[in-house]
């Protein structure tokens, strides 16, 4: 009999992590609270320490910017895709 993998949402890592963060319980207890592995859970709290370097170095706003860049060439290309329609629909009508 196959057993199923449990999937964990973004939210309930963060909780889980953020708990393990604070200090008030040992690893074992909070991953005994949460059903979950205590591997699983020290895995979590690494991810969310590695991940504060991010939140304080500004990366993230460089990816925003990538993405708005990319969003600002697309409508660019469509506008361009638009017109070339146009150009193609009057001469089939002529």
């Amino acid at each position: 009999m196959a057993t199923r993998r449990r999937r964990f949402t973004a939210a309930f890592k963060k909780r889980v992590a953020l708990e393990t963060l604070r200090g008030d319980q040992p690893v074992q207890a909070i991953a005994a609270k949460h059903q979950v592995p205590p591997n699983q859970v020290s895995a979590w709290k690494r991810q969310a320490v590695e991940g504060l370097d991010a939140v304080f170095s500004g990366s993230r706003s460089k990816g925003r910017s990538e993405y708005e860049e990319t969003i600002r060439a697309l409508h660019a290309r469509i506008g361009e895709l638009a017109v070339e329609r146009r150009f193609f629909l009057r001469g089939l009508g002529s």
